[in-house]
């Protein structure tokens, strides 16, 4: 979506949380490796950029990544998963 699409980026803004907090139990149980398949999918080598600045271009997992309450619901199991590995 382009950034003078002003209408859908409202949209999107309020939809991402919606959608996270729908999608909350998911994540604060198995939160860890769906968000590292996530971001591994969005920065593969053949994917398209999520923001494009010299096209005017923003896609909506730009809108996904840097999202805090998504990054906050997905911290319990990411914080278990570093203890883990830790201890070995």
């Amino acid at each position: 979506m382009r950034y003078e699409e002003k209408a859908k980026i409202a949209i999107v803004k309020v939809l991402v949380p919606v959608a996270a907090f729908i999608s909350s139990p998911v994540l604060l149980l198995a939160g860890a490796p769906i968000r590292r398949r996530y971001l591994r999918y969005i920065y593969r080598d053949e994917a398209p950029l999520i923001l494009e600045k010299e096209q005017g271009r923003v896609s909506i997992h730009w809108f996904v990544v840097t999202s805090s309450l998504v990054a906050w619901l997905c911290w319990p199991t990411e914080s278990l998963v570093r203890l883990i590995s830790r201890r070995g």
